[in-house]
């Protein structure tokens, strides 16, 4: 079997547990005045950050994305492709489903705005929607970095990702050690271009045998351990309100160890999982989760609304005390009307999924794209910075509609469409608007 059932395999589980984990710590109360409010979980039973553990599982879309560039890549450049080109396709697939995402909820957001919602709930619900955008920057610029990132791997292999967490490590230092906290941004790049470059490695085959994960395995956990229990960093893989030292924002070295143990336990795994997904009954639940990769990373915040509209805001729901044996009991038919509500959604955004791979088609820029590689560069820039903006203070901060967040996102978008040909008669609608996550090695 090749390697790409694999990888999606990788892709799928991640997203299944980014969604259950979100879903999981998510606590919701009937306020006294009859509004919703949102206790943080993790705050409030600091026990439940070990939870963290279980669920911070990017680091495998970053190795399944590296592995997945690298072999789209090399056929790109073999086949007489540019870096705008390239880079330019991965892009818009990226783009068009979150500007439909992102369109659609600013949308709500000028209505709510315009009814005169309380401005708190409709902050809170703006950040709680855009909670997940952190990654889309992110994975923007490391696919704009590939043809660089590549290039550096055919001519050093791993020793690349060994600098890059070398140099993670001397900025976390600094951020930590010096108060420095304005070049922490650059540990966004350097700690997650680690488990990107390693999905390099990976598909060279440089990470096979049991010899070199067991030691980044080993290696990793240890560090981790250590660096929880004798450092200043927190076990919550997540940004925990409160803490003066976090692990997420920007990630920090005892990250960067999770990302280490977590690419060494997947890969001492992958043998025996291969022979799972070898049979076709395991292969027919796996491949649907990993071809909505992107709807259910972009979505899966929309059933906690719903279901906080329909029994929190009424006072239907029980409330059994925070952390209690009866709520726990009650996390299991919450979870499981989420996963329902989400079926619904994912089911209803199927039309709109069949006509972005139309737009898809019509306007991927070409693969040897050269006039107009200009539009692809600064489309990608300014769209960074507009899902930058939005992942850090949501689509209503404070309480209002974001004009320039919005405003750039759409200019973004629309020039990295630019650079696409017009007038092209759709050839096919396979791409879908899953694309980036969902993209086989």
């Amino acid at each position: 079997m090749s390697r790409d059932r694999y990888v999606d395999f990788l892709r799928a589980w991640a997203i299944v547990l980014v969604v259950f984990g979100h879903w999981l710590i998510t606590a919701l109360e009937h306020g006294p005045q009859g509004q919703v409010a949102a206790p943080e979980l993790l705050a409030v039973l600091p026990g439940t950050q070990w939870l963290t553990l279980l669920f911070q599982i990017m680091p495998l879309f970053f190795l399944a994305g590296g592995d997945a560039a690298a072999g789209s890549w090399e056929r790109a450049r073999r086949a007489g492709g540019t870096a705008a080109g390239w880079v330019g396709r991965r892009a818009v697939r990226l783009l068009l489903p979150t500007g439909v995402y992102s369109g659609l909820v600013l949308l709500a957001v000028g209505v709510s705005a315009g009814a005169g919602v309380d401005p708190y709930t409709l902050s809170m619900v703006g950040w709680a929607m855009a909670m997940q955008f952190w990654f889309l920057p992110v994975y923007l610029l490391l696919s704009a970095l590939t043809p660089v990132l590549h290039t550096a791997h055919r001519r050093w292999g791993p020793r690349v990702p060994l600098v890059m967490g070398a140099v993670a490590v001397g900025v976390d230092v600094v951020v930590v050690a010096g108060g420095v906290s304005s070049v922490g941004v650059l540990d966004y790049v350097l700690v997650w271009g680690v488990a990107y470059q390693l999905g390099f490695c990976r598909r060279d085959g440089l990470l096979d045998g049991l010899a070199v994960p067991g030691v980044l395995a080993a290696a990793g956990g240890a560090a981790f351990a250590l660096l929880v229990a004798l450092g200043p960093y927190p076990v919550s893989l997540i940004r925990v309100t409160g803490q003066e030292t976090g692990n997420t924002d920007p990630p920090s070295v005892a990250m960067l160890a999770w990302v280490v143990a977590q690419v060494g336990v997947c890969q001492l795994v992958a043998p025996a999982v291969r022979r799972l997904l070898d049979r076709e009954r395991v292969w027919r639940v796996v491949r649907p989760v990993g071809g909505a990769s992107m709807t259910l990373y972009l979505w899966h915040m929309l059933p906690v609304l719903v279901l906080a509209a329909g029994f929190y805001l009424t006072g239907l729901a029980p409330q059994p005390a925070l952390g209690s044996p009866g709520w726990w009991t009650l996390r299991v038919p919450w979870l499981l009307l989420l996963a329902v509500v989400l079926a619904g959604v994912v089911a209803a955004l199927r039309p709109v999924e069949r006509g972005l791979a139309v737009v898809y088609d019509r306007t991927r820029p070409e693969p040897g794209l050269r006039r107009g590689a200009w539009a692809v560069w600064l489309g990608l820039a300014v769209s960074a910075l507009a899902l930058s903006r939005f992942a850090v203070h949501g689509f209503a901060p404070d309480g209002r509609f974001p004009v320039l967040p919005a405003l750039g996102l759409a200019a973004g978008t629309a020039l990295v469409l630019l650079a696409g040909p017009r007038g092209r008669g759709a050839r096919s609608a396979r791409a879908g608007a899953n694309g980036v996550l969902e993209e086989a090695a």
